[in-house]
Parts: C-alpha cells; structure tokens; sequence
C-alpha cells in the first residue's frame, strides 16, 4: 500500500509518502516539507499548503492518508494553524476518495519506537532505519510526517498482516520495531 502522511502546520507542513508491503517492509518514495512564512496572509498560506498537498497526492497517487490528530496545547494560536491546515488535508484526501486515518503523536510514537513517550530524536532515528536511509529527514516535520504513514500501514490500515508469507520466518528482514509490532499483534491474537 502507498500511505500519504501529513504532519499538519501553517509554517511547516510535514508530507511524506511510503510504499508499505504486507511483510510491512517500508520504502520512502517522497518526502517534502511546505513551508510559508508567518507574515504572509492567512488565505495565502493555506493556499500554498493545500497546493502543496494537493501535487503529491496527484504525482504519487496513495492509496491512504495519515494526519496528526489535532490536540489541545497552550498555545491557541499554534493549535488553531494546525488545526486549518489539518481541515485543509482532510479535505483533500476525501476529494481523492481515500481513507484518512488519524492518529495522536503518542500512537506514532508507540508504533514507530514502541514507547509512547519518545523524543522527537528517537522518531527520526527509527524513521531512518526502517527505511533504511543514512540520515535522519530534516526538519522534525518531514520525518515525522514518514512516521505517521509508517505508523498508519502497520496498523493494518488496508491489508491483513496475516497475509504475509508464512513460509518465511515471522520476523526475517524486519528491523527490530517491526518486529517487535509483530510479536505484540500475536500475543493479543
């Protein structure tokens, strides 16, 4: 499945795209950041975040989405940007007929690092190596925005993961959060 994930935000939004197989061995194919400066125009910057979206969906065509669930912070100002810019994705991948899941920062954490408090560190790191990259992405909102599509396939957001070959050993080629993922889905079988 290719899995579009959106880290919502009005000066930086995160986009990234993986190809995940049903042996959830993932693979980067785009990863990007829309970026818009503060003192532009509120319509403008959203403008240029749904434009932004809008080409990656049409270039690589997923066939899901993944958003950061908006959540409460101090500061209104900060939340209500992600919140537009989260709407702004949301709406995007409904006119593209996907399914868009959302998921808390905690619940990428926990899927990517399997603890549900990891630094922003520890995600990138995880990020890169399960993709296999030599470098963490950059800025925080690209990998996080991998995290989210990464974190939405294994899941199980459109395939059955006991569709995996049986004839290869449970956890061979994974790295070790895969494979931890793995051992936590058999015991709660």
């Amino acid at each position: 499945m290719r899995v579009l994930g959106i880290d919502p935000g009005l000066t930086r939004c995160g986009i990234g795209v993986v190809d995940v197989s049903a042996d959830r061995r993932a693979t980067l194919v785009y990863v990007g950041v829309v970026q818009t400066p503060p003192a532009q125009d509120l319509g403008q910057r959203l403008l240029a975040v749904s434009t932004g979206i809008r080409e990656v969906l049409d270039e690589y065509r997923p066939t899901a989405m993944a958003v950061e669930r908006v959540f409460a912070q101090h500061n209104l100002r900060t939340v209500m940007g992600t919140a537009q810019a989260s709407g702004i994705a949301l709406a995007l991948g409904a006119e593209h007929g996907l399914t868009v899941g959302l998921h808390t920062p905690s619940e990428v954490k926990a899927a990517i690092t399997g603890y549900g408090s990891a630094e922003k560190a520890q995600v990138g790191a995880m990020v890169a190596r399960v993709l296999g990259l030599d470098a963490v992405p950059k800025p925080a909102d690209a990998a996080d925005a991998l995290a989210l599509a990464i974190c939405h396939a294994w899941r199980g957001a459109g395939f059955d993961s006991r569709s995996a070959s049986r004839s290869a050993p449970p956890t061979a080629g994974m790295t070790k959060a895969q494979a931890a993922w793995r051992a936590a889905e058999r015991v709660a079988r």
